[in-house]
């Protein structure tokens, strides 16, 4: 069954879909050459890598994925080839980064055909922003135009949604199924998890907490290191839901020493550098983001080390 002008994942209801995103999340990276070009079939490469550690899905032109740096066409090509390479294993979600209305509806139309799952959308990032009730709106015409599922991504710092504001869209616009949390305030984590619909999702974005809002119980991550060691995140994960917490612990301290080898500034050109020691090729950042320096792959080795196969 077609969802919508875009196409949306086929024959699978919201309540479906919350079950099929429930958990691991990760954001894949846009693999580049030195020069900054696409290498389209790597990307091939690493769905099969993450789906292959677990994963409960697959997203495309996130943060993690640079997908800020992509243009029209390069997007679209991406996302389908993403989708080719799923070939329907698990769910894909688009991720739009984008300052306008007109431009994420536009994105998303040009995935028309395609099997996606959801769309992970940014409030606009550029120096302005909208108000409560045009924000809303923002969130509403992306879906009313394509039909395809929205996640919220709360990453923006000049233009941060509110709790409360968050609950209302979700609240108002059924076509918003749930949040990605990125901040790294635990209050509002657990506000979150505590208040929201039981239609809608909670994911975490936030690195290092994936242990404490595993337990407050949000409904999984999207974060970086999802992407870098989706395996390591699983066993978090199954860990917390087993209530093996002295488990859960062992592997926490294990990821925090490794987010704390990694400068933040260059977190995409470091997550394909641990992806590479995970077995991928070897990709690099986009121009200008800084390349991964010997001294941070040295850290980065060995704070991988320790962590559970």
């Amino acid at each position: 069954m077609e969802g919508g002008p875009a196409g949306t994942q086929k024959g699978i209801s919201q309540a479906g879909l919350r079950e099929a995103l429930t958990g691991i999340l990760p954001p894949a990276t846009t693999p580049f050459d030195r020069s900054g070009n696409v290498i389209y079939p790597a990307l091939r490469e690493q769905m099969d890598y993450l789906l292959g550690n677990g994963s409960r899905g697959v997203i495309v032109g996130g943060s993690t994925g640079e997908g800020h740096t992509l243009g029209f066409d390069e997007f679209v090509k991406v996302v389908h080839t993403a989708h080719d390479a799923l070939a329907g294993r698990k769910p894909l979600v688009a991720g739009l980064i984008v300052n306008s209305t007109h431009e994420a509806v536009e994105r998303a139309k040009a995935l028309k055909g395609l099997d996606i799952a959801a769309l992970q959308v940014t409030p606009v990032h550029y120096l302005f922003k909208p108000g409560a009730d045009n924000t809303l709106a923002h969130f509403r015409a992306i879906y009313e135009a394509t039909g395809i599922p929205v996640i919220i991504y709360n990453v923006v710092p000049w233009n941060y949604l509110s709790v409360e504001l968050m609950l209302r869209i979700m609240r108002e616009e059924p076509g918003v199924i749930g949040m990605k949390q990125s901040g790294g305030d635990l209050d509002s984590v657990s506000e979150l998890v505590q208040r929201v619909a039981p239609r809608n999702l909670v994911f975490t974005g936030v690195d290092a907490l994936l242990y404490p809002a595993f337990v407050l119980g949000v409904h999984g991550a999207i974060c970086a290191l999802t992407a870098a060691i989706p395996g390591v995140c699983l066993k978090l994960w199954n860990a917390v839901q087993q209530k093996d917490l002295d488990a859960a612990r062992q592997i926490h301290r294990g990821f925090v020493t490794l987010w704390n080898a990694i400068p933040h500034d260059s977190l995409p050109a470091c997550v394909k550098y641990i992806q590479h020691r995970q077995g991928l090729g070897m990709h690099f950042p986009r121009a200008p983001m800084d390349q991964v320096s010997d001294e941070v792959k040295a850290n980065i080795d060995r704070a991988l080390a320790p962590l559970p196969t």
